[in-house]
């Protein structure tokens, strides 16, 4: 890989892990409501991307149910769980996207793993079970099972892109944003209070924020990854992308003021070293495995 296109990547796997903190942030210190801030988020996806929305692709029922598993399902989970647990812990939790499709990939495509897969998958578990576990309750992060139920659900969401004929990027966003906003914005009227209320209290931090998640996120990662995915192996770009979660690690601690224990530290290091693994191993039935979901919803 030339010096212009890791460049690229450095920057896409900065911008995911900045998109952590961010929308940490917004939901937890703005007090923005998760789920609505993933309405407005996938509202503003759609708006900006309706001239992507032809052709119409031919399968629009199975592409309904990819807009749920990896977009309106996925993100509000994902965001409930940023609410309620530190960006750090999340960044490393929602890695288990990667083992999680390797799973799917063995239960519904016939992917058979070898020893060395196996061990890479009980590591990144293991190692999210040391972070999210407290030491002396022995209770587990009420955050960070919604980040692993995030993963999971993101990780089917791959497994029903594999059995759709393929789209261009923007176009999967576009139609994703299209779906799911509206059953977000329901979701949210039953369950939430003060949506606007706190959405305009925030301010112009609030709104550069989702700007940042529709345009930077969702449009500039997603596209510019797209690009690499078309020039390169997935087997290459992978483990490439464990920059993320270091990003994000780093940029809480240095942002949000987080703070680092042993504890986060050898989680970090356990889980994410068995997600490289899995990510060197090549995955014949779903290669983009390695990458948990961020080939279907640009990162997070």
């Amino acid at each position: 890989m030339g010096i212009k296109d890791f460049s690229l990547l450095f920057i896409v796997c900065f911008v995911w892990g900045l998109n952590i903190v961010i929308t940490r942030w917004v939901v937890f210190d703005a007090a923005v409501p998760p789920i609505f801030f993933a309405a407005i988020r996938f509202l503003g996806v759609a708006m900006l991307l309706v001239p992507f929305l032809r052709p119409i692709p031919e399968d629009l029922k199975t592409l309904f149910l990819i807009s749920f598993f990896i977009g309106a399902g996925h993100f509000a989970l994902l965001f409930v769980g940023l609410a309620n647990a530190e960006a750090s812990a999340a960044s490393i939790v929602s890695q288990l996207g990667v083992p999680f499709s390797t799973l799917m990939s063995m239960a519904f495509l016939g992917e058979t793993i070898g020893w060395r897969r196996g061990i890479g998958i009980m590591l990144a578990f293991a190692g999210v079970l040391l972070i999210a576990v407290d030491p002396e309750s022995f209770t587990i992060s009420f955050g960070l099972l919604y980040i692993a139920g995030a993963a999971f659900i993101g990780s089917v969401g791959g497994i029903l892109m594999k059995r759709m004929r393929p789209v261009s990027a923007l176009q999967m966003q576009v139609w994703i944003g299209l779906f799911s906003f509206a059953p977000l914005f329901a979701v949210s009227a039953f369950l939430e209070q003060g949506q606007w209320v706190s959405y305009a209290s925030g301010g112009w931090q609030v709104w550069i924020a989702t700007l940042f998640a529709v345009v930077g996120v969702s449009i500039f990662g997603h596209g510019a990854f797209y690009h690499l995915i078309k020039k390169y192996d997935i087997s290459l770009l992978s483990p490439l992308t464990l920059m993320t979660p270091i990003w994000g690690v780093v940029l809480s601690i240095v942002l949000l003021k987080e703070a680092i224990t042993a504890q986060l530290i050898l989680g970090s290091i356990i889980s994410l070293g068995g997600v490289l693994v899995i990510a060197l191993r090549t995955n014949k039935s779903l290669p983009e495995a390695g990458m948990g979901k961020k080939l279907g919803s640009g990162g997070s």
